[in-house]
């Protein structure tokens, strides 16, 4: 995929003094090597990118920087010199600012206030609001971006509260900015802004470390590469030194054939497995009519906002339809609720795992079991010996990499997350299941995985909805692509049919539906 306007100035000189220089650290926790002896530097007016599966060790680097944990052992040089950063206060003293992938922002505030936040200006015992806005106005101003100051975070856009991150970053003075997954929830018009903002920060000699799993942000931006793997460091070089397959050999110390699977052929079409006509949900989806087959998988691409994620929902009973019909396998399905959805054998994969498809207080099997839990019940008992061999099972079948069964999810790397999620409704034999979103958040090695389970499943019979926001997975996993506009199905492009580029001709209007 190209950015244009996402140009890149001269890399700085190798002879250059990095801004920030980690030498030799490491980290560990109880029975793991999260970091053994790792190096790692950013210079001035750089984009370092730094990259490696979920569990590689790049989060806890991160923390280590910005004072959240402390290293066993090494070093962190600032302009050359120590630096013992043992705060996250004392990580933005030394210029040091940090981008979280879930923002760190007050949604109850105006921008302005977070923008300022714990550095607000006084006059005696009170807030210089005058001087509290003006501070803000001109961070903004640096990024060429226009926001009302006094509206609340929580009214504006992902990509808005992503500027407003970013200019709380430039108000502390920051000469070094980690970006950790910062396009995960952006449109490619979005991200397209985002990498105009990461020019304009290389020119005014801020360093950038940008963390993510998208192989073509990284080789559309980035002037240097560091790869991890299993919490070492493997190697550190300029863009130009790597393809693609040599990133991915790199990161998960193997050989990936194909990014995406050779998919199953399509299935007959006789009787739909699934059938709407008219679906509606005011605001969200106008007049959606839809065939789904047995084995099949039917991808749906649109900018963020264009209805896919509602129509998942409204399938799976998650939110309420208004008007329309479904039949499931040729007789009247109208959910109530998601437990209608699942006895009858749907299942959703939701985009945000984290706060709606697990509970991260609770064991690996307590998530897989818990939709569940009746068909482990004899004599008004749990069989836990049952439960815990089907869930042995699966995380045996779905390689889910986890110490115990009772691991705390939230101790999980995104991928394994995933997989717990997908286990869940394994464990159901689903004969739907709406992805959305599969991959967001999880790296090169895990996504390959899943994209083998799911044709896997197709090939078994399953059928599969999924939303993604990535074209290239879109392309590469679906028998057929609906493109969502404004609510409505824009067009379905049959298997081979359409591009990226025609896709989001449609995504955005530009072609009538």
């Amino acid at each position: 995929m190209q950015f244009p306007g996402a140009e890149s100035p001269p890399v700085t000189s190798a002879a250059d003094v990095p801004y920030l220089a980690m030498r030799h650290i490491s980290k560990s926790y109880p029975g793991v090597q999260a970091l053994d002896d790792v190096s790692f530097d950013v210079r001035r007016g750089e984009v370092h990118a730094l990259v490696g599966e979920n569990g590689a060790g790049k989060s806890t680097l991160v923390k280590v920087l910005a004072g959240a944990v402390t290293a066993d052992k090494g070093d962190v040089l600032v302009g050359g010199r120590p630096a013992a950063i043992h705060s996250p206060k004392r990580a933005e003293q030394l210029g040091i600012a940090l981008i979280y992938q879930e923002f760190n922002l007050i949604p109850g505030l105006s921008v302005a206030e977070n923008v300022m936040l714990g550095r607000e200006p006084t006059r005696g015992f009170s807030i210089d609001w005058h001087q509290l806005r003006e501070r803000a106005a001109r961070a903004l101003a640096r990024l060429h971006v226009e926001l009302p100051l006094n509206v609340e975070v929580r009214t504006l856009s992902i990509a808005q509260q992503q500027m407003v991150e970013i200019a709380k970053a430039l108000s502390t003075d920051a000469r070094i900015i980690v970006m950790d997954e910062p396009s995960a929830a952006l449109t490619t018009q979005e991200v397209r802004k985002l990498f105009d903002i990461i020019a304009a920060l290389k020119r005014d000699g801020v360093g950038i470390v940008y963390i993510s799993h998208r192989l073509e942000e990284i080789f559309a931006i980035a002037d240097r590469v560091t790869i991890f793997r299993d919490g070492k460091h493997v190697k550190t070089d300029a863009l130009s030194s790597f393809t693609q397959d040599d990133m991915i050999r790199f990161m998960v110390g193997r050989n990936l054939a194909a990014h995406f699977p050779t998919l199953p052929p399509e299935p007959a079409r006789a009787q739909p497995l699934l059938s709407v006509q008219g679906l509606t949900m005011p605001g969200r989806v106008n007049d959606i009519s839809l065939d789904l087959y047995a084995g099949e998988i039917v991808g749906f691409a649109g900018l963020i906002g264009s209805g896919r994620t509602s129509l998942l929902r409204g399938i799976c009973g998650a939110d309420p339809v208004a008007a329309g019909t479904m039949l499931l396998e040729g007789k009247p399905f109208q959910p109530r609720g998601p437990h209608d959805a699942i006895e009858a054998g749907l299942a959703l994969v939701t985009e945000d795992r984290k706060s709606q498809g697990l509970i991260l207080g609770m064991s690996v099997r307590e998530n897989v079991t818990l939709p569940h839990l009746a068909d482990f019940v004899h004599r008004g008992r749990i069989d836990r010996r049952e439960e815990a061999a089907a869930v042995a099972k699966l995380a045996a079948d779905l390689h889910i990499r986890t110490p115990t069964l009772e691991q705390l999810v939230r101790n999980l790397s995104g991928g394994n997350q995933q997989k717990v999620v997908l286990a869940k409704w394994l464990l159901q034999k689903a004969k739907i299941i709406c992805f959305d979103e599969p991959t967001r958040g999880i790296d090169i090695g895990a996504k390959a995985e899943i994209y083998e389970l799911m044709s896997a499943l197709a090939a078994s019979g399953t059928a599969i909805l999924m939303a993604s926001s990535e074209l290239p997975e879109v392309l590469g996993m679906s028998m057929r692509i609906a493109v969502m506009h404004e609510g409505r199905i824009a067009r379905i492009f049959a298997r081979g049919e359409g591009s990226q580029e025609e896709i989001m001709r449609y995504a955005v209007g530009t072609v009538a539906a």
